[in-house]
């Protein structure tokens, strides 16, 4: 919504076709001659980004902890620096593949695989909470999302056109990736996860 209102207000300040630039808040407010505030528009959006991007690479670093810890990742992945309590080799290989990709892709390609990577999340989640509310209705929730299936659903539909709004050579490179995780995941997630143990004492215990 507040994305939405701070569209309707741009587009009230300049004529639509020409907010096609890579800063529109700041290109509008420099439009009716408030440059003081475009700076600092400009400032503040730097400053966004820049926390954005350490908050991403480190919440990726303690993904693949999380995913190691549940066996779907070899071991070495959940290791944790005895002295910085830091999950070490994620944090160099997170930090290393994004140098990596930052210097030989153009910034508008990894945005566009940003983009579908978190849109198809969105989507996932928002699937799986309609799956889970059905198949396991008593399973203890710290959060319960309101208003089922509404919420979910128009998650998944405005996800989904945004998603088809990227172009082919952006779905071709996800589905590469997507690839690529599915075979790690049959090939060493699947036989490793601790489900598997979780189950295996179940059935011992029933």
């Amino acid at each position: 919504l507040l994305y939405i209102a701070v569209s309707l207000v741009l587009t009230g300040i300049v004529p639509y076709d020409q907010l096609g630039v890579k800063n529109p808040v700041a290109f509008a407010l420099s439009y009716i001659n408030q440059d003081w505030v475009a700076g600092f528009i400009s400032l503040g959006a730097i400053t966004g980004i820049t926390t954005v991007l350490l908050v991403m690479l480190y919440s990726q670093t303690r993904l693949f902890y999380a995913i190691s810890r549940d066996g779907l990742l070899p071991k070495v992945f959940s290791k944790v620096s005895e002295r910085k309590k830091v999950p070490l080799i994620n944090t160099w290989l997170v930090g290393s593949f994004a140098a990596f990709f930052a210097g030989v892709l153009p910034l508008n390609k990894l945005a566009e695989l940003t983009n579908i990577g978190t849109l198809f999340a969105f989507m996932t989640v928002s699937i799986g909470v309609l799956i889970l509310r059905k198949t396991q209705p008593n399973l203890k929730r710290a959060f319960k999302v309101p208003m089922v299936p509404l919420i979910p659903l128009l998650a998944v539909a405005f996800c989904g056109y945004l998603v088809l709004q990227l172009p082919a050579t952006t779905w071709l490179s996800f589905a590469a990736w997507l690839f690529i995780g599915i075979v790690i995941y049959f090939l060493y997630g699947r036989k490793n996860s601790t489900l598997n143990d979780i189950e295996n004492v179940e059935k011992k215990v029933g």
